[in-house]
């Protein structure tokens, strides 16, 4: 591999000729050799999106100092860092610095060795000019908010309302079929199954409502802060400009942070729309158990409904299979739970004015919502377009349930019905034969009294 000379204010590093990044970006990687985890590729289309942003802002605000030249050099290289182009000259771990600073500085390097390559002349500072009005202390805050925000909404969001579209396809198909319903694991009183449906469907939408309502704090962004929240080097201006400038070229509503001490050292935004991330992956972890109980069998298990056969599910046993999907589903509600424990202390350790522990945070973060939008996506596809309901192992665990007997306890007592369901567990009868040897009532009332599918 052939390399170029780069200097910072340390002094000269070896860099490797192809490279748009420069000598702190190359510090870094000689610095950090730590695990496999890249900086989020949504990261880094974001700082695209924020030095684009501030770029053009410092143009109108400081055009001595940010031409109309060089904003149209550094245009050039944002736009193909957030069309991702670029994205092979971002190498850098997350596993560096806490405060994201040679994230930041990567991005820097690459916007102005790449302007200069298109400008033909060495025309861009990273630091004078790629970072003018900013610092790495509320650049990061700010990448980490932006691409939180914009990846709920483009991608999360949309994917839970498919698996909601589905499941109210599936209500629809139902209605009108009563099963038993189940507490505690144990026989219940009766449910259609569109009313089962159903509560998945509405706790998927509660999801929603929680996930955009945890948007509209994350939507605050640190930029003009600079280094202590104190907005030192950063125009007037300059922090209510930047936020207007990445709403309109996100398309997205942001604006800047109320106050922007606490933007820096608290990361309580993330924590609190990590939280509604969390409840979504709790109620798939329960939509997910629940589908593939139902399933489960085919021959010795509930069997009530059954779920799409994508592939074989043994090594050893023919024609096994198994409800893959589902595990699919509850090892991400599991990955999502464990984020959210990394994304809680991160935020806890904000000393003085900065949180060092940004990048571990996003990056738990970002994976969430990529895991949670991916599965759905599959869920759906795989598996809930799929459910069809087995009628009669539904009908026939409905009329075998000792719980029906419910239906007879305004008339007879709970008490005598409780001796109902004992008489008929303990021998084998169905409650209309324990009732009538009890002497509780006739068949004529029995009869008139005992109807499962008006329970419902």
């Amino acid at each position: 591999m052939e390399y170029r000379t780069e200097h910072d204010s340390m002094g000269e590093v070896s860099v490797p000729k192809d490279s748009y990044w420069g000598a702190q970006t190359q510090r870094s990687i000689n610095n950090f050799p730590i695990g496999k985890e890249k900086m989020p590729e949504e990261i880094i289309k974001a700082f695209g999106i924020l030095k684009l942003a501030c770029a053009r802002v410092n143009n109108r605000l400081k055009p001595e100092k940010m031409t109309d030249e060089k904003l149209s050099l550094i245009e050039g290289a944002c736009k193909e860092i957030i069309d991702g182009t670029l994205l092979p000259h971002f190498p850098l771990v997350v596993w560096q610095t806490g405060s994201g600073t040679q994230s930041n500085m990567n991005a820097n390097e690459v916007i102005a060795n790449r302007g200069n390559e298109l400008a033909g002349s060495v025309l861009l500072h990273p630091n004078d000019d790629v970072n003018m009005s900013q610092s790495s202390n509320d650049t990061f805050p700010a990448a980490m908010h932006i691409s939180a925000v914009t990846e709920t909404r483009i991608h999360l969001i949309p994917a839970v309302r498919v698996l909601i579209d589905a499941l109210k396809t599936l209500e629809k198909e139902n209605e009108g079929i009563v099963k038993s319903g189940r507490t505690h694991l144990e026989d219940a009183t009766p449910i259609t199954f569109s009313q089962e449906i159903s509560g998945w469907r509405s706790s998927l939408e509660k999801d929603i409502e929680m996930i955009e309502y945890s948007l509209i704090p994350l939507s605050s962004l640190a930029l003009g802060a600079t280094a202590v929240g104190t907005g030192l080097n950063a125009p007037k201006g300059f922090d209510r400009m930047v936020a207007e400038e990445i709403s309109e070229i996100t398309g997205l509503g942001f604006v800047t942070a109320e106050n922007k001490f606490h933007a820096l050292t608290s990361k309580d935004e993330l924590v609190f729309a990590h939280g509604a991330l969390k409840a979504l992956a709790c109620d798939l972890m329960k939509i997910a158990n629940d589908i593939r109980w139902l399933a489960s069998g085919p021959r010795l298990g509930l069997g009530e409904i059954t779920i799409p056969e994508n592939e074989p599910g043994s090594s050893i046993m023919p024609g096994k299979v198994n409800p893959t999907q589902c595990e699919a589903v509850t090892m991400v509600a599991v990955q999502v739970m464990a984020n959210d424990t990394a994304v809680g202390i991160s935020a806890s350790q904000g000393n003085f004015q900065l949180n060092v522990f940004m990048p571990v945070c996003i990056y738990n973060h970002l994976q969430s919502i990529r895991l949670l939008s991916d599965v759905c996506l599959s869920f759906t596809k795989n598996c809930v377009s799929g459910i069809k309901a087995n009628r009669e192992k539904m009908n026939s665990n409905l009329h075998n349930s000792l719980m029906l007997v419910t239906a007879l306890s305004p008339y007879i007592g709970y008490e005598s019905c409780a001796k109902v369901v004992h008489l008929a567990h303990s021998e084998g009868l169905t409650l209309k034969e324990a009732c009538l040897r009890l002497g509780y009532l006739d068949e004529k009332k029995f009869d008139e009294y005992f109807h499962p599918e008006r329970m419902v």
